[in-house]
């Protein structure tokens, strides 16, 4: 006897639809088979509705968060500079004392880097990053109260910033977000940049003012100027992409389906230990964590940097002139790489082309005494390590991120291994050339593999 004939499937209108129909999701949250998501990421953007859309998140979120990572890193720097304006000596500090409260940051920002941002995906991410901010205000402007080295060393280790780059791949696409965490790590070069320039205003012109050293008066003028952003800030920065308070209804969907259309592997919201467990458990995890640790563990030269300037022979204040320079060559630099980066849809020749350039510049400072090619090679140097990081994290959120919750745990994680870099680093000085190799090996791993399972 023949089997009936099986009615008509019902019409596709019932299905959720995305932005330009690329995909649909199933009841169980995956992809069909039938409606791929963006796996490669080389869709364009040529619907106007979405351009505005993308310009409109550039204008609430990028400021403020290039805000607090400029404030964050003027407030890591601060010890750097304040050392040349005899923090050493006004706190009875041994050299090997110094180098620990430089590495007790890390070692706060690492314990608190993967359950911060776990808690970050159950919370409101505005009043979240905006208290942690007022929290690293206050802790960095009570440092000018620190009377020896257990007072530094304990304000030291509250100094951090976290959620940023989780926020950021909750609103942006992968074509999108390399060039979003270049100009985001503009803050981090050019508060580096200036805070040479800033210290040396405040030595100058404040230093015994009201009985108070000018590193201290550094710390607490800082810190202060922190707090203020810190309270501004809940006002503009967003939450969740269906949530936000400064889109339209229309914008808030399409925010949300552009994100779920560009995810590889999409699926339904988790629990945050099941998001934790599923980011384990990825083995791309841990080459992404190993390759941003070697890449921060040559990096790490910038806690020294103002002293390695001062090695040319200058005075303090043409020696915090001229760690200005490299900074501000090597921020413009990094945007451009990390749109060619986005434009091209490519990131293992750019990480290892970046990465070659820091060796150069690396070998470059061992072999010459003279001023000059030091100093250019110092510029060499910052152009290739910087170039780099959002290049990689970039990579981590698109590629471990099916969901908010495993994207939020990835990032935490390779983040927490790659400061961990920063703790070493301080009192071991033969670790930049092997490092920068181990990188650029690392992103070859990953670019035959990316390659592989994409079936190209």
């Amino acid at each position: 006897m023949s089997n009936p004939e099986k009615p008509p499937l019902p019409d596709t209108d019932e299905k959720p639809e995305t932005l330009h129909r690329e995909y649909t999701l199933g009841q169980d949250g995956v992809k069909s088979p039938h409606h791929q998501g963006d796996y490669s990421g080389a869709r364009k953007k040529t619907d106007p509705v979405e351009i505005r859309l993308v310009r409109k998140l550039d204008t609430w979120i990028m400021p403020t968060l290039w805000l607090m990572y400029w404030l964050n890193y003027l407030d890591r720097n601060a010890i750097a500079l304040a050392r040349l304006n005899d923090l050493e000596d006004d706190l009875n500090l041994s050299s090997s004392e110094y180098q620990t409260c430089v590495s007790i940051l890390f070692v706060g920002y690492l314990l608190g880097q993967v359950p911060s941002n776990m808690l970050i995906t159950r919370v409101r991410p505005s009043w979240y990053m905006s208290g942690c901010m007022a929290l690293w205000a206050v802790v960095s402007a009570i440092t000018a109260l620190a009377k020896g080295f257990k007072g530094l060393l304990l304000v030291r280790f509250f100094l951090g910033v976290t959620g940023a780059l989780y926020m950021l791949s909750i609103f942006y696409t992968r074509k999108e977000i390399a060039t979003r965490i270049s100009i985001l790590y503009t803050g981090n070069i050019l508060a580096t940049a200036f805070a040479g320039l800033i210290a040396a205003g405040i030595f100058h012109g404040m230093d015994d003012l009201a009985g108070i050293s000018g590193w201290q008066w550094l710390f607490i003028l800082q810190g202060a100027v922190t707090f203020l952003i810190a309270a501004l800030s809940i006002f503009t920065l967003p939450d969740d992409p269906l949530v936000t308070r400064w889109l339209t209804e229309e914008e808030r969907t399409l925010a949300h389906e552009r994100i779920v259309a560009d995810t590889v592997g999409a699926r339904h919201q988790t629990s945050t230990f099941s998001g934790l467990k599923e980011a384990a458990r990825d083995p791309k995890l841990w080459l992404f964590a190993f390759m941003q640790h070697m890449h921060l563990a040559a990096n790490g030269f910038k806690n020294f940097f103002p002293t390695a300037v001062e090695t040319l022979g200058f005075s303090t204040t043409i020696t915090l002139v001229l760690t200005c320079p490299p900074y501000l060559i090597a921020g413009l630099i990094s945007v451009v790489w990390s749109w060619s980066s986005g434009r091209l849809n490519e990131r293992t020749w750019h990480i290892t082309v970046a990465k070659a350039i820091a060796i150069f510049g690396f070998i470059l400072g061992c072999a010459t005494l003279n001023t000059g090619a030091r100093y250019f090679a110092m510029v060499v140097f910052a152009i290739g390590t910087y170039a780099v990081n959002s290049i990689v994290l970039g990579w981590v959120s698109s590629t471990c991120g099916q969901t908010k919750e495993k994207k939020a745990s990835s990032l935490a994680i390779v983040n927490t291994i790659a400061n961990a870099s920063f703790v070493w680093t301080p009192v071991y000085d033969g670790h930049v050339l092997e490092c920068c190799v181990l990188a650029c090996l690392c992103g070859q791993c990953l670019g035959h593999e990316d390659m592989a399972y994409s079936g190209e």
